[in-house]
């Protein structure tokens, strides 16, 4: 890109041309590359399953500030619900329009230009700016993020404070940031009885029937309290399936799928011994595969903090709220390498969704906010 195209929205613009669907980078890392080489950034690319990670540092001094996003973006869905094509970035009514705009292109362009200008304005900074950027977040995220943390943690290098991209404001730019995230335990069970004739049931076992005492009380148990930064862990039953589909049949066994979205109340061996105990209470034949997706992970008020917090309310003239909402991200592998997270960035009304978007003044504001964050933490 040539040095005049270096603007926020040019920059979104170029990411969200390149069809990055998960966990297809499709160049983004390397047009990142491109634009931070000039500023004596130093580059690790790092490669593994198809997946392309990236760690870019500038600097040796402490203290480390961080910005980490991801490049991937989720596929489109059928592409004739789209009012324009989802990747060729299209201005319109004051909204910028593609996949990723929001999720998370649009952050990636807002923290680069903010590098630069900040460098610009302080080239003597005090400190080391660092870029983690992945093409696995959208999807399992086992060689993304994660991996760049481990690759950093082998070679003891640990962050001060660090930005993660997400969009996190829901109404207006600025309202919502995060300082934490539940944690994500799913189950998949099975509860086993035994086929049989609907007109016999006394030869044959429903586990479906079998199951729903259980199920009532595990959807009624609080499973704790939370606390000041997390609300109550929830429980929510995700899918369940029995039988073959024939109205004449017992089936031998229900298949049940759920999820606990849990703060740092529970842990997710408490969670697995309390749901053992109710199916156990009710004689269940039953076998569970467990997933932690994540575990919760909490930045009280700090530094980072402070600084977010201030940066909003200079730029905006609003209290941006606090907030450990939303599904899990890749600050759940950052916080064993990081003293301080934040997600900060754009509205999140449409991500994921048919016709996604972002506010193009919001682009700059948001980079604005980036530059003044840096300010405070590294003059």
């Amino acid at each position: 890109m040539k040095k005049n195209d270096l603007s926020t929205l040019q920059i979104t613009k170029e990411l969200v041309k390149l069809k990055s669907i998960t966990p297809n980078d499709a160049g983004c890392q390397s047009l990142i590359i491109e634009i931070l080489k000039k500023l004596n950034f130093k580059f690790e690319v790092i490669c593994k399953n198809g997946v392309t990670n990236l760690w870019a540092i500038r600097g040796l001094s402490p203290p480390l500030f961080a910005f980490a996003g991801h490049t991937d973006v989720v596929p489109t869905g059928n592409i004739s619900e789209w009012a324009t094509d989802p990747f060729t970035p299209t201005e319109d009514n004051g909204f910028l329009y593609g996949r990723g705009t929001a999720d998370m292109k649009g952050s990636i362009a807002a923290f680069l230009v903010a590098i630069i200008e900040f460098i610009k304005d302080n080239p003597d900074h005090n400190g080391s700016i660092a870029l983690i950027i992945t093409s696995d977040e959208e999807g399992p995220a086992n060689d993304g993020t994660k991996l760049i943390c481990e690759f950093l943690e082998k070679k003891n290098i640990f962050l001060d404070y660090c930005i993660v991209g997400e969009p996190t404001s829901e109404k207006i730019l600025g309202d919502t940031y995060k300082n934490g995230r539940r944690g994500s335990l799913s189950g998949n069970l099975t509860v086993k009885g035994i086929q049989g004739h609907v007109a016999y049931p006394h030869l044959a076992n429903n586990p479906i029937h079998s199951i729903a005492p259980a199920l009532l009380e595990i959807t009624n148990t609080n499973w704790d309290n939370g606390n000041e930064y997390f609300p109550k862990t929830t429980f929510q039953i995700s899918n369940i399936h029995a039988g073959n589909g024939a109205t004449n049949i017992i089936p031998g066994e229900i298949n049940i799928e759920f999820n606990f979205r849990f703060s740092t109340e529970s842990t997710p061996e408490l969670l697995q011994k309390r749901i053992n105990s109710i199916l156990d209470k009710h004689h269940l034949k039953y076998n569970i595969n467990w997933l932690l997706n994540g575990n919760p992970f909490l930045t009280k008020s700090g530094k980072l903090t402070k600084a977010i917090s201030e940066s909003i309310y200079e730029e905006l003239g609003i209290i941006g709220n606090m907030s450990t909402s939303g599904g899990t991200s890749d600050g759940r592998f950052i916080t064993k390498i990081s003293k301080e997270i934040i997600e900060f960035g754009p509205c999140n009304a449409t991500i994921h969704k048919v016709n996604e978007h972002v506010k193009i003044s919001d682009l700059d504001m948001l980079k604005n906010i980036y530059k003044k964050t840096l300010a405070k933490l590294l003059i």
